[in-house]
């Protein structure tokens, strides 16, 4: 599956460097949080691992079974990230780790303080929720596909963490922090909503209007269009989608777009130009420029990839 969400930056450990084969960590310590980077370099099973605070994991290379909250594994891939509550045991298997082939991910815990502090200050600031009732993660869902904002934000925070030398590096990573909880929460509004926008639409506004989106990609739409789906006015529509989903309505149409003419690419059987005017595009020059700028090739590259 093809990812735009790669996190690039992370210094692999040495060999000699090694402590362990199986989830050699380093640690670099901040005011509001810690960061952990784990590479495990051979094969192994029912590996625990638990922390104090909150975590959020990001897997960067390799392959991972992750098992929480007494349920069945699930595959952990890069460009995912996992929330993990404080205390809560994570059973982790290494199937497919090798000294060529190793994994390597980071586990990012954030003090119970700076959650609250940075929440409180949202529902302060940002109090009328259209998705929900408040700012704050959903623990239930925990599970992510990393969006691009999240995914640059979780790159920066590791430079910080890994690079940063200067007096205010504590108080650099406390900006970042805040900021890569409220992409968290917006990378979650974005997942949930995908989810249920249809079963919502009659009672919640945004799904409403991402249900309409989704029913007429094709169509030229304009925000004036938009705000009067949602009956709202086209400043209260725009900042309140960009708060909640992190993204603007017309950034929002055009990954609904590229999202189409990939599955139309997989396919095989259409041409460039029919691929672009069947997602919404009218005109081919801008559908082939937007395609590499979201998934780093041309949609020609990309459907070369499926014979």
């Amino acid at each position: 599956m093809l990812k735009t969400n790669y996190i690039p930056c992370v210094p692999w450990r040495n060999e000699r460097d090694l402590k362990t084969l199986v989830e050699n960590r380093t640690t670099y310590t901040l005011h509001d949080c810690e960061l952990n980077i784990f590479e495990t370099h051979q094969e192994a099973k029912d590996v625990n691992l638990v922390f104090g605070d909150l975590v959020l994991t990001t897997m960067l290379k390799g392959k991972k079974v992750m098992h929480l909250f007494e349920k069945p594994g699930f595959d952990y891939l890069p460009g995912e990230s996992v929330i993990v509550p404080p205390n809560e045991v994570m059973r982790i298997d290494f199937p497919e780790a090798k000294m060529d082939n190793p994994t390597q991910c980071i586990a990012l815990s954030i003090s119970k303080e700076m959650i609250e502090n940075t929440f409180n200050l949202l529902n302060e600031r940002l109090p009328d929720k259209e998705l929900t009732k408040e700012w704050g993660l959903d623990l239930s869902n925990f599970h992510l596909i990393n969006t691009k904002d999240l995914s640059e934000i979780i790159n920066r925070f590791i430079r910080i963490g890994v690079k940063e030398r200067s007096k205010e590096k504590d108080l650099i990573a406390s900006f970042a922090l805040k900021e890569l909880l409220i992409r968290l929460t917006q990378t979650q509004a974005r997942d949930m909503l995908e989810k249920t926008y249809q079963s919502l639409a009659s009672s919640n506004r945004l799904a409403y209007v991402v249900d309409y989106i989704k029913s007429n990609i094709r169509e030229n739409f304009t925000l004036d269009q938009l705000s009067a789906k949602a009956c709202m006015s086209k400043a209260h529509f725009s900042r309140t989608f960009k708060n909640e989903l992190g993204i603007s309505p017309m950034e929002y149409i055009l990954k609904e777009r590229l999202k189409l003419a990939k599955n139309f690419l997989k396919l095989g059987t259409k041409q460039i130009q029919e691929v672009c005017y069947m997602s919404g595009f009218n005109n081919p020059t801008y559908f082939i420029r937007a395609f590499k700028n979201e998934f780093g090739m041309t949609p020609k590259v990309f459907q070369n990839q499926y014979p």
